[in-house]
């Protein structure tokens, strides 16, 4: 790699590395801890993804990509395959059932609104909608999740309704941060896949709107006109992607891919007269 692709992938970095810092010394991780981490994904990516002709990495070829010794390698391979990475809990089955409220044909109402529906019992009803969409999350824990975070209330007879469309976690609650890891991750692998392409790729969809002199009095609007346009963006793609989804009785060996979009909100106060 030439010398200045050298600097401006380091300089990325650091763009990148900032807000991940940032929040790794509010939640009182230090760098060696840190140190360690990245030393983990290093061999597990070059074992994973740079193999010749379609195989696993050796360990000597990752030792020489990564700079890490042999036997370091093979203890870090071995911390892989033992350590099981946490996932968000409820991120799949709450978005899942939050969907289907709002879309699934026994759980509208006339207008289109997702109905006002009972916690238990026959459809309609939220014990049901677990079975549909919940996966092998408990209904009460999922209830008791979606009402913690405001996504789910109750009317004057007790009665559930859906408040919100999308699951969103309650501000550094492990969840949130497991899905915030997801998005980072996600958009992290769209820049990667464009900037390594081989020429004739189809390069994904990555492109924003900036403007570094916005009057810091229009911030709050922005964010409400944001949150009404990228809401109603993401409803539609949602509402396409479940109408491509493979169905539950479809062979096992149909082929699927993961398919998506994120939309996120861009923010930071600059001094007049600093770099735009």
């Amino acid at each position: 790699m030439a010398d200045e692709t050298r600097s401006h992938v380091i300089a990325a970095c650091r763009l990148i590395l900032a807000p991940l810092v940032r929040l790794l010394l509010k939640s009182g991780i230090a760098w060696q801890e840190f140190a360690e981490v990245a030393k983990t994904v290093y061999v597990q990516v070059a074992s994973r993804e740079f193999g010749i002709r379609g195989r696993p990495t050796n360990i000597s070829r990752v030792a020489i990509m990564t700079g890490i010794n042999r036997r370091e390698v093979a203890r870090q391979r071995e911390l892989v395959q033992t350590t099981e990475l946490p996932q968000p809990t409820y991120a799949g089955a709450a978005t899942r059932l939050l969907t289907g409220w709002h879309m699934d044909a026994d759980y509208r109402a006339a207008d289109g609104s997702p109905l006002v529906i009972s916690a238990r019992g026959s459809a309609p009803s939220f014990e049901d909608l677990c079975r549909r969409y919940g996966g092998t999350v408990p209904a009460t824990a999922l209830l008791k999740e979606l009402r913690n975070v405001g996504a789910i209330g109750a009317d004057g007879e007790g009665r559930l309704q859906a408040l919100q469309r999308t699951y969103m976690p309650l501000p550094l609650d492990g969840q949130k941060t497991l899905i915030g890891g997801t998005l980072v991750g996600d958009l992290a692998e769209t820049v990667v896949h464009d900037l390594t392409a081989p020429p004739g790729t189809p390069l994904r969809y990555a492109r924003h709107a900036i403007n570094a002199r916005v009057n810091v009095r229009h911030a709050e609007e922005f964010r409400q006109l944001l949150h009404k346009e990228g809401q109603a963006f993401l409803e539609r793609i949602d509402d396409w992607l479940t109408q491509h989804e493979i169905p539950a009785d479809a062979p096992a060996d149909e082929a699927s891919v993961r398919l998506g979009a994120g939309i996120y909100h861009i923010q930071d106060i600059r001094h007049r007269g600093a770099a735009e």
